[in-house]
């Protein structure tokens, strides 16, 4: 535990760039969800946002029981690097929960004007083609995918978010 957390301060002190949004999108979704988000989730987004708008790099952990909301708050801190001029990426384990974010995020994103998209292994060929295209343009906001984000041939013009959905790791 103590090799981690030295690890971690480590990382932790490396330069990383301050990022913060309009709230123009963020409002957007909030606006258009079926529910009020919760006191636990706001103050959640409060800290993410504090530290995504700090020097710092940010390593952090959100946790909570399946339906507790943590896939809207990390649309929402997405949202505030696509706000800035940036793009977000969403890595999950497997192309099964890639779809699930990709169904359950697109009625948002469409909302707010958001460019998304997805990338697994399973995309070859020309479709993969054009989204890495699109990607290194800036054409796509939020990408999410699998480990095939981390692909040689993967590059985003200029990522500003990393969301890892590790389910439970």
């Amino acid at each position: 535990q103590l090799a981690l957390l030295l690890i971690r301060s480590h990382l932790r002190g490396n330069k990383g760039r301050g990022v913060s949004g309009t709230v123009k999108l963020k409002a957007k979704v909030v606006a258009a969800l079926p529910f009020a988000l919760t006191d636990p989730q706001l103050e959640a987004l409060a800290e993410i946002e504090k530290d995504m708008a700090s020097e710092k790099r940010m390593l952090r952990l959100l946790q909570g029981d399946v339906g507790s909301g943590k896939t809207i708050v990390a649309l929402l801190a997405m949202l505030g690097a696509v706000e800035a001029g940036l793009q977000a990426a969403l890595m999950a384990p497997t192309e099964l929960l890639v779809r699930q974010h990709l169904a359950s995020l697109e009625p948002y994103a469409r909302t707010a004007g958001v460019r998304l998209a997805c990338l697994t292994g399973r995309e070859k060929g020309a479709g993969r083609e054009v989204t890495l295209q699109k990607l290194a343009a800036g054409e796509i906001d939020i990408l999410i995918g699998t480990h095939a984000l981390f692909s040689d041939d993967v590059a985003f013009k200029d990522l500003g978010l990393l969301v890892i959905d590790e389910e439970q790791r």
